[in-house]
């Protein structure tokens, strides 16, 4: 039986959804497992999540899934080491967190089996969430088009991916950050909460609150050179102004360099570093502040209309 391995949308449906997810994506349940004490035994527990699409169909499939994965030399539900040898084999399967997760994908006719791997002793090392597989599609396919934030007044203030954060700011000061995902066109949720998008901007202003984007796509700092001034600073995502440092007063041109460099070192595009400027100086609304909008030389272009939101 075949796998794939996961795309980074799809890795977010291998954790625990909201009751409105689950039902939109038509979870049916998940298992979870570990190799216990040797590395070689699989213990295991199952979670019903939809019991009426969990029919005789379904259940003689998932057996014949997991075992195929489970049996045979090497297959990599058949043990610990065989586990830590295909995810070392597969680093494209990474979820790149400090978890140490990476993903596959088992599709059939008509169900999704997502199966979040995990080598660790002493932790589950397999989680794997059965889906039918049409809702599953349907839905990743309209979440593409990412969550949208308005004013009261219906007029767009930026767009964010799924499963991206924003940070609101409240009249005191404080702030929150609380991680978005797309139910629809026109809701979303925020944190536990689920809102109609109108909902959400009129609480916002009603309350004196304010919403910025906080882009996975950007570095949490980076460096930039500051021409007027002659130095280097340090720029922080989500906040205004930058932070100063001791580099100053250099050539200019190699001051512009040595930033660059730095930011090279930290796997910081150039792209990546201009909006990070712009949401410093013009706000992290602003479609400067996004650094899909710039190309490889970061220069900035022309940003895309959405048009599955024009109306």
């Amino acid at each position: 039986m075949d796998y794939r391995i996961m795309n980074p949308a799809e890795r977010k449906y291998t954790f625990r959804q909201s009751q409105q997810i689950s039902m939109q994506t038509g979870l049916i349940g998940y298992l979870r497992a570990d190799f216990g004490s040797t590395g070689k035994e699989f213990y295991s527990t199952w979670n019903d999540f939809r019991k009426d699409l969990k029919t005789d169909d379904f259940k003689k499939e998932f057996d014949l899934v997991i075992n195929s994965y489970r049996f045979g030399d090497g297959e990599f539900l058949s043990g610990r080491s065989a586990m830590t040898k295909f995810c070392y084999e597969h680093p494209e399967s990474s979820y790149e967190d400090d978890r140490n997760h990476y993903g596959v994908r088992v599709d059939t006719e008509q169900y999704s089996y997502l199966m979040r791997l995990n080598s660790n002793r002493g932790e589950y090392n397999l989680y794997c969430y059965c889906y039918q597989r049409e809702w599953l599609d349907n839905h990743l396919q309209k979440a593409e088009k990412g969550i949208r934030f308005i004013d009261p007044h219906y007029k767009e203030q930026f767009t964010i991916p799924d499963g991206d954060k924003i940070r609101i700011t409240l009249s005191s000061g404080e702030h929150y950050d609380r991680e978005c995902r797309y139910i629809d066109d026109y809701h979303l949720e925020v944190g536990d909460n689920l809102y109609h998008i109108c909902e959400f901007a009129e609480r916002m202003e009603q309350n004196g609150n304010t919403v910025i984007p906080l882009r996975s796509s950007l570095p949490e700092q980076c460096y930039v050179y500051l021409p007027t001034s002659n130095e280097i600073g340090i720029i922080k995502k989500g906040e205004t102004g930058y932070y100063k440092t001791d580099l100053t007063d250099g050539v200019p041109g190699e001051m512009k360099e040595l930033a660059d460099s730095m930011n090279r070192k930290l796997g910081v595009t150039k792209g990546q570093a201009e909006a990070m400027k712009a949401g410093s100086m013009f706000g992290w609304k602003v479609p400067a502040a996004d650094p899909k909008n710039y190309d490889e030389n970061g220069k900035l272009v022309k940003p895309k209309r959405n048009k599955d939101y024009e109306r």
